[in-house]
């Protein structure tokens, strides 16, 4: 209740002087209006209270960051809730409530929290609630953004499960709520009322799609994933414009697919910067929104097809003798200060593992229920890449090369 205790005095203390009620009204409390009703309706859909909102996406972190006492590395989480839960407590990051307990550590997750899991959202909730904790504890949780984060945002929803779509339903219920009561006050968000317009225009069904399988939903057209997961959309504007595409912490360079020649050529923070913009919605050269034409943006070739950098395998085969290991020593050669690299995207049957003498760390162990269910494992990197394991539930650490 510390943001309703900050509401109530501000105002109260702006009614006491009588030259301040106006530019109170037209300056501050919009703003915090909009902040409380935010704050409502996020302790309201996760059930926990959420700490107060950020009104606008974060900067992106620099591409480079010093190295870490204690860095971890989580794989593909893909909507299981549960199971990236069992994934940050073996890494000691939280404790039995679900609290960051990791102090100091840094932790990075790789991406692909959509698709072929029912609790997207709430996951999304959580690394987030997770990374203000990391924070204020002086350590990081970094998510980077993977390959069905920017199909989702690019329109491609065939690997959304029917649970996604019913709790896309309850999320939208009450954003809906939020936007209404937005609406409501005169010097609030002049968008507040399009954007619940849009989300109101926005229909999904309150049970799966007619002729949907095996858990996933409809391949069609389905206009509230849409609404919300739009470049420049709430979901995508909130919990994936912040996130890197690429970073590199201390000689530890992360990133979904891989790092190609093609794209250290290009700029690693060109590519975060320009992904950033897409998800915004913002075109490359302008500043209007997709929404303003009604066309979808289209996402920069850098995103797009096997070459791109969330899409690459050159590193991830499960056949070691067919990583690219002389492109991965060019491009790690190319990056001051980069060693090895941790990528994501391609499920490793034997779990994480190494590749080209330990330049490539596979940490995708297929976890989640819906594309593997493969076993917990995290990667833990200490001495900035001295000391390299494997940490697996009920095992004792295991060394990696």
């Amino acid at each position: 209740m510390g943001l309703l205790s900050s509401l109530m005095g501000t105002w109260g203390a702006a009614a006491a002087d009588t030259a301040a009620p106006a530019s109170f009204c037209e300056a501050q409390f919009p703003q915090m209006f909009a902040n409380f009703v935010d704050h409502v309706v996020d302790t309201a859909y996760t059930g926990s209270c959420i700490a107060d909102p950020d009104p606008e996406p974060k900067e992106l972190p620099p591409l480079r960051l010093p190295a870490a006492k204690r860095l971890v590395a989580i794989g593909d989480l893909h909507g299981d809730l549960s199971k990236a839960l069992r994934a940050f407590r073996l890494a000691g990051l939280i404790d039995h409530k679900g609290q960051w307990s990791g102090g100091d550590a840094v932790c990075v997750q790789v991406g692909d929290i959509l698709d072929r899991g029912d609790q997207e959202i709430k996951l999304l909730f959580l690394l987030e609630r997770l990374q203000r904790q990391a924070q204020a504890a002086g350590g990081a949780l970094h998510v980077l953004n993977g390959n069905h984060e920017t199909m989702n945002v690019g329109g491609n929803f065939r690997y959304a499960t029917a649970g996604a779509d019913l709790e896309m339903a309850a999320w939208k219920r009450w954003h809906q709520f939020g936007q209404r009561l937005k609406s409501k006050c005169s010097s609030c968000s002049d968008t507040a009322a399009a954007a619940a317009a849009s989300i109101d225009a926005a229909s999904v069904p309150d049970t799966p799609a007619p002729g949907s399988s095996s858990g996933r939903s409809s391949k069609q057209y389905n206009p509230m994933r849409e609404a919300a997961l739009r470049p420049g959309g709430p979901i995508t504007r909130r919990f994936f414009a912040p996130h890197p595409t690429v970073l590199q912490v201390g000689s530890t360079l992360f990133v979904h697919g891989g790092v190609l020649p093609s794209h250290v050529e290009y700029g690693l923070e060109r590519i975060n910067r320009e992904t950033r913009d897409w998800l915004m919605g913002k075109p490359a050269g302008g500043s209007s929104s997709s929404s303003s034409s009604g066309k979808r943006l289209p996402p920069p070739e850098f995103l797009r097809g096997a070459d791109a950098v969330v899409w690459a395998r050159d590193y991830s085969a499960r056949d070691e003798d067919r990583c690219d290991c002389d492109k991965l020593q060019q491009v790690l050669e190319s990056l001051p200060g980069a060693q090895r690299m941790v990528v994501g995207h391609t499920i490793q049957d034997r779990g994480i593992n190494g590749a080209c003498g330990g330049r490539v760390l596979r940490v995708d162990v297929g976890l989640s229920a819906g594309c593997g269910n493969g076993e917990v494992q995290v990667l833990e990197i200490t001495q900035d890449g001295h000391h390299i394991v494997r940490l697996r539930e009920n095992k004792e650490p295991q060394p990696k090369e």
